[in-house]
């Protein structure tokens, strides 16, 4: 008789060994987690005495990975919240009353990775005496696999994220590169930009282009729908599209049917761009203008007359053609100050929901009309933070300031 039990036991031990030996070969060749859940689910009916099992694993939510033996489909059965604190292996009916669907099987054992509930694995013996069950090796085997899985996914996650910052790494060198090396600083013409994303891309562009030897200067600014990569491939395209059709001298409204035609066709009518272009002729003193939906830009005088520019048409890039185009025109400017923003300014959100808005802008602007256009912008940039206090800007930041002085002297 003891011969007998002594060969059952080494005969369930060889079981044992073959099913750590199929599981871990199983890990080694790397193999994916659907194929992992079926060995385990194998491994455990042929070489265990086990004639029930359901594995639950926790990932976004608790789900069913593998069972066999049931009658009920566990993988469209939710696991009770009962179970979540499980600790240590346990008889299921001590941890829910008889009737509930758990206790079809004998004992919940628990898999911990430090101290974190991977999984549950619920089983019932193929005897009538529970206690034939190794728990405990059914505990360790499961341990194994649930950590190599869990690992997969580790390692899976750390590549996708890699493979992001590379992404984002890309866009903001392509991002980078769309704003203009330098910006003039004479007696005659002063430009100052400040840019801030909220994320590591954004979608804002601004560009200061010299035109006709000198006689002309165009500034502008926009904003891209989307972030990340695409935004900043679509920015990029748009930028090469308003360089090269700057320079052919094929005047504003005829510019802006090229870009939005070329914006179209890139974009498939699935993005857009607000934008707002200014062409100043020093030998003119005129200021010609495109709003394509964008945030209108304020425009001050020597006589501290205050001017929003509206004129133009709709954001560019959703329709083609475009449904119309006003040009705007401002005769006679010698002296005076324009400034283009994006909306991450005026939606600049306080703790009470609150936005900065327009008016606050104007008034801002107005006020500080006398001060260096450095010291303008730090200003606001202060005056923003103080507004929105512990809230984030929710959008990216970019203004840009254009001061002329084309007074004969």
């Amino acid at each position: 008789m003891s011969i007998a039990v002594d060969q059952k036991k080494l005969y369930q031990k060889e079981l044992e060994v073959n099913s750590l030996l199929e599981i871990t070969q199983a890990i080694n060749n790397n193999l994916a987690e659907k194929d992992l859940y079926k060995i385990y689910e194998f491994t455990l009916r042929a070489n265990l005495q086990i004639g029930k099992m359901a594995l639950y694993v926790m990932e976004e939510e608790w789900e069913c990975k593998a069972q066999f033996g049931n009658k009920l489909d566990f993988s469209t059965h939710a696991l009770s919240a009962d179970y979540f604190d499980l600790k240590e292996i346990t008889k299921t009916d001590l941890v829910q009353p008889d009737g509930s669907d758990f206790t079809a099987f004998d004992i919940s054992i628990p898999v911990m990775h430090k101290s974190k509930l991977l999984a549950i694995v619920f089983v019932k013996s193929l005897h009538k005496d529970a206690q034939v069950l190794e728990t405990t090796f059914l505990q360790a085997i499961s341990n194994i696999m649930l950590v190599a899985i869990e690992n997969k996914r580790l390692v899976r996650r750390q590549l996708d994220q890699q493979a992001y910052d590379r992404d984002m790494e890309i866009a903001s060198n392509v991002q980078n590169y769309l704003f203009p090396k330098e910006l003039p600083d004479t007696e005659k013409v002063e430009i100052k930009a400040f840019y801030q994303p909220c994320q590591t891309v954004g979608g804002d562009y601004y560009d200061y282009i010299p035109l006709e030897d000198g006689n002309q200067f165009l500034v502008c600014i926009a904003d891209v729908s989307g972030k990340g990569v695409p935004a900043a491939i679509l920015m990029s395209n748009f930028q090469a599209s308003l360089r090269t059709i700057s320079r052919n001298t094929v005047g504003p409204k005829v510019g802006m049917h090229e870009l939005n035609y070329h914006l179209y066709r890139s974009a498939n009518g699935e993005n857009f761009i607000t934008f707002f272009m200014a062409i100043y002729d020093f030998r003119t003193k005129q200021l010609r203008y495109v709003n394509a939906g964008h945030n209108p830009p304020v425009l001050m005088d020597d006589k501290g007359e205050v001017t929003l520019l509206t004129e133009g048409t709709t954001v560019l890039g959703a329709f083609d053609p475009l449904p119309f185009l006003n040009m705007g025109v401002i005769e006679d400017l010698e002296k005076f100050t324009l400034f283009l923003f994006t909306d991450g300014v005026t939606e600049t959100f306080n703790e009470d929901e609150e936005e900065f808005g327009s008016d606050r802008l104007e008034l801002f602007l107005a006020s500080h009309a006398e001060e260096s256009l450095d010291n303008t912008h730090k200003n606001l940039l202060k005056v923003l933070n103080q507004f929105k206090a512990t809230k984030d800007f929710t959008d990216d930041l970019t203004f840009l300031s254009c001061k002329v002085n084309n007074v004969s002297s």
